[in-house]
Order: C-alpha cells, then sequence, then structure tokens
C-alpha cells in the first residue's frame, strides 16, 4: 500500500492512503538521506510504501521515497543530528510575532536560508496585529521592508480577532504549506482561524520568560476542504542550519547571490576580500545590515536564537 505520513509521533506514523484511509504505522529498518544522521528518518509529508501486519489496522513502513524538498534543521543540544521538520513542500510559511514572544531578525533569515536552500518558496505572516501599538507599527514596516525587497511575501494578520485570514486561505488552496515558528506566536491559533471545526490545543505566553509554550508536541498534516494541506509543526527555539557548505552560504541569500558575480574573486566569503560586490553593496546601504550579520553568524557557525 502506498501513502503519505500525516502526522509523526516519534516512534509511529500516521499514514493516509489515496482513498483516505488513515493507519497507524511503525518503521521497518533504517532511511537516511544524504548520510546525514536525524532523529526522524521519516517526516510528515514523506511519500511512503507500507504493509499491513496480518489481522491488524497497523502497517509497516517499508520504503520511503525520494523527497521533492524538504526542511531541516540541525537539533541544538545534539550537534551531530538533525531534524527534518516536514517533506514535499509546495510553500512555507514563518509566523512571526514581534512580541510576546519575539521573533529576531536573526531567526527569520535561518528560516528563510534553509528554505532557499531547499528550493521552498517562502512568506513571512506577521501574527497578533491586533496587539501592535504605533511603535510596533513602525517596527514591523521595518521588518516588511527588508523582506519585501528581497522578494519575500509578507501578510499581517491576527488570528484572534481574524483579520485576512480569507486572504490566508486563498494563499494555501491547492497547496502543500508548512507552518512553522516560534512557540507562542500564534500557529495553532492561525489553525483553528482557518479549519474551526479542528480546536487544536492552544496555550498563554509564558509571562516570565516571554517565550511560548509548547502546546503542538508533533507534526500532523490537516487536509483543507478547498484543496491542499496545511502541516502544523511544534514550536522552534533555535533553528540551526544544517547540510549547507560556507562556499555555498551566499547563494542563499538572494541580495548576495545577485551581486556575487560582480567580486573580484570567484571563490569571495564576501567577509574582507578586496573587489568584494557584496561589501561595497553592504557600505552603500544597497544590503541590510542585520542581513550581513546573519549571513556571518551562520558562516561562523554560531547555533543561536537571536
Amino acid at each position: 500500500m502506498q501513502g503519505i505520513v500525516t502526522k509523526s509521533t516519534g516512534s509511529w506514523y500516521q499514514v493516509q492512503t489515496l482513498d483516505g484511509q488513515r493507519y497507524d504505522c511503525r518503521i521497518k529498518g533504517k532511511f537516511r538521506i544524504k548520510g546525514l544522521t536525524t532523529t526522524n528518518p521519516v517526516a510528515v509529508g514523506d511519500k511512503v510504501d507500507f504493509d499491513l501486519e496480518p489481522e491488524q489496522q497497523q502497517g509497516v513502513i517499508n520504503k520511503l521515497y525520494e523527497r521533492k524538498n524538504y526542511i531541516i534543521r540541525k537539533s541544538i543540544n545534539l550537534s551531530k543530528q538533525a531534524q527534518i521538520i516536514a517533506a514535499n513542500l509546495d510553500q512555507a510559511f514563518l509566523v512571526v510575532t514581534l512580541a510576546s514572544p519575539r521573533t529576531s531578525l536573526g531567526f527569520i533569515d535561518r528560516f528563510l536560508v534553509t528554505a532557499e536552500a531547499y528550493d521552498i518558496p517562502a512568506s513571512l505572516i506577521f501574527n497578533k496585529l491586533d496587539m501592535f501599538s504605533d511603535e510596533g507599527l513602525e517596527i514591523l514596516a521595518e521588518y516588511k521592508s527588508i523582506y519585501q525587497n528581497l522578494g519575500y511575501p509578507c501578510h499581517e494578520v491576527s488570528a484572534l480577532k481574524g483579520t485576512n485570514i480569507p486572504h490566508l486561505i486563498t494563499l494555501l488552496k491547492d497547496k502543500i504549506t508548512l507552518f512553522s515558528g516560534h512557540s507562542g506566536v500564534g500557529k495553532s491559533s492561525l489553525m483553528n482561524a482557518i479549519l474551526p471545526d479542528l480546536d487544536i490545543r492552544t496555550m498563554e505566553v509564558s509571562e516570565w520568560s516571554d517565550k511560548g509554550m509548547h502546546t503542538t508536541t508533533f507534526a500532523e498534516m490537516y487536509d483543507l476542504p478547498g484543496g491542499g494541506s496545511i502541516i502544523d509543526t511544534p514550536g522552534i527555539r533555535e533553528l540551526g542550519v544544517i547540510d549547507i557548505e560556507k562556499q555555498e552560504l551566499s547563494h542563499f541569500f538572494p541580495e548576495m547571490r545577485d551581486r556575487m558575480h560582480s567580486c573580484r574573486f570567484h571563490n569571495c566569503r564576501h567577509i574582507n576580500e578586496p573587489g568584494c560586490a557584496v561589501l561595497d553593496a553592504l557600505e552603500n546601504g544597497e544590503i541590510e545590515p542585520s542581513r550581513y550579520e546573519s549571513y556571518l553568524s551562520i558562516y561562523n557557525g554560531n547555533d543561536t536564537r537571536s
């Protein structure tokens, strides 16, 4: 039998067949990608073959099909391991909040770099619009200016008030979309606004830490009534970039990619080389300092939330 993995709890996987039937399955053997050691060999969105066990409604996954793409993160506490967040995506939405909790520019950049590396179109969804002060709206305009100028769509929503939710639903139609972000940014509230019948559990942001508390404990795919699917994922505190060579990194920053062939040296690192078109653009204000700081941070292997 063949199907798509719609839920991953770590030890068991839910697989949905083409006719809509869902089966709990476990894995047989080991599945590896590019020699990476991952904490989850099978991810939500994966296409698999499985056999039903005799006289049971449970299956054993015996084949993992090649992925067209995936979003992966380094496990911060297990530096040699990685976690595949989801696979076979048409697009990825990063849910961003400017406070309670704050999503840093560095975190956004790490997510976008990962999406670029695996050729996944990414958008930023600015949630909790109902909480923005005048100052917050100014910061929002600054954030949007940075990323819209780079070609990343930015959308403002309020899951609480329902603001722009119909617009968001039109963006999801007939696509497999990953929802990601810190705990507490309102992913589950957005899911409930898009699919009211789900009633996914939500929790307040912790007052003492201003960080979200995990309410989604495993990734799960939900079908949309108008076509398409959304994948809800556990909140990410840190996003360690993995499987990107240093010499490739600048390819995944569009503003660097557009200029790198103008550098004097073909193997320019864009750090201190003479005749570097990227450094010239930075000095001329054509590249945002925050983006360049993110480049240096990732280049130097700094695994940090900020």
